[in-house]
């Protein structure tokens, strides 16, 4: 049940409870418990609504920071993440294989912003070696929701 419960709540974190227990043939009852219980061990770790912003009023700049990092001693590249993600502005940190050590995504009101955090706040940190700034220009799919829809053409065919 657990997988299955996880799945659909990935998809949908507002589904009802009598809706979820119906689909995955338990009582309520043990639906409430499963959530709660993986909610304490910190496998269900928050709940999120993804919003297009490009559609509101409301100016936003999102950006990729490749970060490439010297791991400390005892405890690799752990506590440079954790420096890292304290910043309000900085919404997740990866580590990742390849030519960088770190991945961060992070948000401003402007590119200005975004370039000032980089080059004041995340550049200056003794452990980083080097950065390279991507700015997502714009959201085709994100957290496994298409945000783009494509363009019907609505007209009607005429044939010679």
């Amino acid at each position: 049940m657990r997988e299955e419960l996880l799945r659909v709540i990935e998809k949908n974190s507002r589904i009802d409870l009598k809706e979820l227990a119906v689909i995955l043939g338990v009582e309520e009852i043990d639906v409430v418990n499963e959530m709660a219980a993986m909610e304490e061990e910190g496998i269900i770790c928050g709940y999120h609504t993804l919003i297009d912003w490009e559609k509101t009023s409301i100016e936003k700049v999102s950006a990729l920071i490749e970060v490439r990092v010297t791991p400390q001693r005892g405890q690799g590249f752990d506590k440079i993440a954790e420096r890292i993600y304290k910043y309000p502005e900085v919404h997740a940190v990866y580590l990742i294989s390849g030519g960088y050590d770190l991945l961060i995504t992070l948000e401003g009101k402007s590119l200005k912003e975004v370039s000032s955090f980089v080059s004041d706040k995340l550049a200056p940190l003794d452990s980083v070696l080097s950065t390279a700034t991507h700015f997502i220009l714009k959201k085709y799919k994100d957290h496994g929701t298409i945000l783009a829809r494509k363009y019907e053409d609505n007209r009607e065919k005429v044939s010679p």
